[in-house]
């Protein structure tokens, strides 16, 4: 397939998919004790899958500076060393954390807040500048917002950031980032499970990329079935937004009962499941750049594969519609 996609209308080409870095920042947790991360890692493990994913041709890394509350970013700087500039980074700001404790306190939307952040970002990066840089606050006060992304824009006449998005599930608030002249996408949810065909309407028509975050649907669409033992694994006591896990034990059979529907298709051309999920979102738009995460080489060599089997077909788009009575 066509192994780059521009993202937006930077003109930033990026690898088709690209790799999330939330799994590799490790355990941490929200000021309740309720974690936040995937449980353990292996940092070397982590190192190591980056560079493999780099052999591979991946040049599209998503991280967040609240993702194991600053590792996230440090692993990757240092995973990226001297090769940073042969990739493209996006990392995110608005949550407010201690990297001691590796616990998020909680929010912060001032203009005076994301200059901190970017600034720490930068550092714990170890590089002059951020690729697309990302409000990582879903629900933000659209106003505050516009301020924001006026503010994104000084930071690319300083040289810190090459363009912006916004993660949000809104398309109505993704709009508003997108009067910015820099900004070049919107991050949010998508899977063969969860269409949002408005948002992929709306990055059509204003010339966005659709960052796709849960492009595995936490790792279901990865052939999981079973909760995590780990109890430092979000999925082990999932939030209200994180649907498919049930009470954390086990998946959610209705979950189940779909991509058993859809393994055929999504196995074809022996594809994994995992990168059938991943042919599905290349398929249902030329915008898409989904984002899975990954915490070992094994997981980097599987994403990665689905590059080389390229997207599905028209006619089994329409047959994955017609299975989930879409």
């Amino acid at each position: 397939m066509e192994i780059t996609r521009t993202l937006g209308r930077s003109g930033i080409e990026v690898s088709a998919l690209g790799f999330g870095c939330w799994a590799i920042g490790g355990e941490w947790q929200d000021a309740d004790g309720q974690p936040l991360g995937w449980g353990k890692v292996d940092d070397e493990e982590s190192v190591r899958a980056v560079h493999r994913a780099l052999d591979l041709g991946i040049t599209f890394f998503d991280t967040a500076d609240t993702y194991g509350a600053g590792h996230s970013e440090r692993v990757l700087g240092r995973a990226l060393g001297k090769r940073r500039d042969d990739v493209i980074v996006a990392t995110k700001w608005g949550n407010v954390f201690d990297e001691e404790t590796r616990t998020r306190t909680g929010v912060d939307d001032t203009p005076a807040h994301a200059r901190r952040a970017l600034t720490a970002s930068l550092d714990r990066l170890g590089t002059d500048h951020v690729d697309l840089y990302q409000l990582h606050l879903n629900d933000l006060d659209p106003e505050r917002a516009a301020e924001l992304r006026d503010l994104c824009e000084e930071f690319v006449r300083e040289g810190l950031i090459r363009a912006y998005a916004w993660s949000t599930d809104d398309p109505a608030r993704a709009a508003v980032f997108a009067q910015g002249e820099h900004c070049t996408a919107v991050q949010h949810a998508l899977n063969v499970l969860q269409d949002t065909p408005e948002m992929l309407s709306l990055c059509e028509e204003l010339g966005l990329a659709s960052i796709n975050r849960s492009p595995l649907a936490m790792g279901l669409l990865a052939g999981k079935r079973q909760g995590p033992k780990d109890t430092g694994d979000i999925r082990s006591k999932p939030p209200a937004w994180l649907q498919g896990f049930g009470d954390g034990t086990s998946a959610d059979p209705e979950w189940l009962s779909r991509i058993d529907a859809l393994r055929e298709i999504l196995t074809s051309e022996g594809r994994t499941l995992a990168q059938g999920a991943l042919a599905w979102l290349w398929a249902r738009s030329p915008r898409t750049v989904p984002i899975p995460g990954f915490r070992s080489v094994a997981q980097a060599e599987q994403n990665a594969g689905a590059m080389e089997k390229g997207p599905l077909t028209a006619g089994q788009l329409t047959e994955v519609d017609s299975l989930l009575e879409r």
